[in-house]
C-alpha cells in the first residue's frame, strides 16, 4: 500500500490520540463500579435474553436478590413450572385426536398389543400364518408327551416337567423301571425343541 493512499490515512493512528492502555472488556454495571464486568447477569423476566454486565462481587449480590417468578401469582408459578417438564412445547392426550397432526384411521397401524383398544381405535388384524404342517415324527413325539397336535409351547414345556417328575427315578424311591420311559419323554422333547415347535 503506497504512503498517500486515502486508506492508509485512516487506519493511521494520529500522534494526539491517547495511546494508554484500555481495559479489555466493559466496566460494570453496577452504579459506581468501575472494575472490568466478567460476569453476565439476566435482566428480567420478560427479557431473558438481555444482560446486565457485572464483576464478580456484584453478580453474586445480584444473584443472591434475583427471583425469577417475583410478580407471578401462585397459579402462574406452577404452570410454568408444569410446562418447564415439556420444554413449553405444546401437549396433547395420546388418542384423543386433539393434536396438529394427520388423522390416523382404524387401519393405519398395526398394534398387535391392543395398546390403543381403550381409545376406541381399531387395529390392523394380523394375518394369520396358514397352519404348519405335522411330521410323523413329531406328532409321535407330541403323542410319547400325551398332547395333541395343536399343543403350543407352554403346554409342551410344561407337560414335559411334569412327566420328567413323575418318571425319575428321585420320585420313585429309586426305582429304576421307569428310567426308560424318562429317556423316551426327553428323547421326545429334544427332537420337538430341534424342529421349533417348542
Amino acid at each position: 500500500m503506497k504512503s498517500d493512499s486515502p486508506l492508509f490515512d485512516r487506519i493511521r493512528v494520529k500522534p494526539d490520540q491517547d495511546r494508554r492502555a484500555r481495559p479489555d472488556g466493559p466496566c460494570c454495571d453496577w452504579k459506581g463500579c468501575v472494575n472490568a464486568a466478567t460476569h453476565r447477569a439476566p435482566k428480567a423476566r420478560p427479557r431473558e435474553n438481555e444482560h446486565w454486565r457485572f464483576c464478580l462481587e456484584h453478580v453474586r449480590e445480584y444473584n443472591h436478590s434475583y427471583n425469577y417468578f417475583s410478580g407471578m401469582s401462585e397459579d402462574a408459578v406452577m404452570k410454568y413450572q408444569k410446562d418447564a417438564i415439556t420444554g413449553h412445547r405444546p401437549t396433547w392426550k395420546m388418542g384423543t385426536g386433539n393434536h396438529p397432526g394427520p388423522e390416523l384411521g382404524p387401519d393405519a397401524a398395526r398394534d398387535p398389543f391392543n395398546v390403543f383398544r381403550e381409545f376406541g381405535a381399531k387395529a390392523k388384524t394380523e394375518r394369520a400364518e396358514p397352519p404348519r404342517a405335522i411330521r410323523n415324527a413329531e406328532r409321535k413325539a407330541l403323542n410319547e408327551l400325551g398332547l395333541d397336535v395343536g399343543a403350543d409351547k407352554a403346554e409342551i414345556k410344561a407337560r414335559f416337567k411334569v412327566l420328567v417328575k413323575r418318571h425319575h427315578p428321585d420320585a420313585n424311591n429309586g426305582d429304576r423301571a421307569t428310567e426308560d420311559k424318562l429317556r423316551e419323554i426327553i428323547q421326545a422333547y429334544k427332537y420337538l425343541k430341534s424342529t421349533g415347535i417348542c
